[in-house]
């Protein structure tokens, strides 16, 4: 008997994507936007929009799964690290004392990502509450030259770090969504 669930897409027109570029909300068709910070922005509007589809659909077991033994990585494990990152930035931006962690100490983030539902809707709250904060933090240093915080990092650097980031964790996401229900990413 084998366990693994079969692979499948959503997708009609291409099997291997996760959805029909029609129906996609990432908006990819047509010029990218001008300018290097509004570049930036697109890329990490879409890898949060990409993450958030990746979980969709799942019900709290899935999303607190632990697909790949002995990791402690499960899809809501990545929303609730990726609201420590947020918060995190902030403290890179700011000339004040760190914002304190909201799930505790070190890897309470995904430890503490628990098959339940209040847990589930607490960490998509927390994420769309830190991104924004770290959003308008951000907004006020829209020149990417700018240096930032008491360690005087360029806010370009924040910039591509967000994008990374988020990049590197819907990989993961990938990879954890297809071990839940077979569904392959894109």
């Amino acid at each position: 008997m084998n366990d693994q669930p079969a692979r499948w897409s959503q997708a009609t027109v291409h099997p291997d994507m996760w959805t029909d570029p029609a129906d996609d909300p990432r908006d990819s068709e047509g010029p990218g936007p001008d300018g290097e910070l509004a570049t930036l922005q697109d890329f990490l509007t879409n890898y949060r929009l990409t993450l958030r589809m990746k979980c969709e659909g799942l019900d709290a077991e899935q999303l607190a799964r632990r697909s790949v033994p002995p990791s402690t990585m499960s899809l809501l494990g990545l929303v609730r690290h990726l609201v420590e990152v947020e918060r995190d930035w902030r403290s890179w931006i700011s000339e004040g004392d760190p914002v304190p962690k909201l799930y505790g100490a070190r890897d309470a983030d995904f430890d503490g990502a628990v098959a339940e539902r209040a847990v589930v809707d607490a960490a998509f709250v927390d994420l769309a509450r830190e991104q924004a904060a770290t959003d308008a933090a951000l907004a006020a240093h829209p020149d990417l030259g700018k240096r930032v915080g008491k360690d005087r990092i360029a806010v370009r650097e924040l910039m591509v770090h967000r994008v990374e980031e988020y990049a590197r964790h819907c990989g993961h996401a990938d990879l954890l969504r297809e071990c839940i229900d077979g569904r392959v990413g894109q």
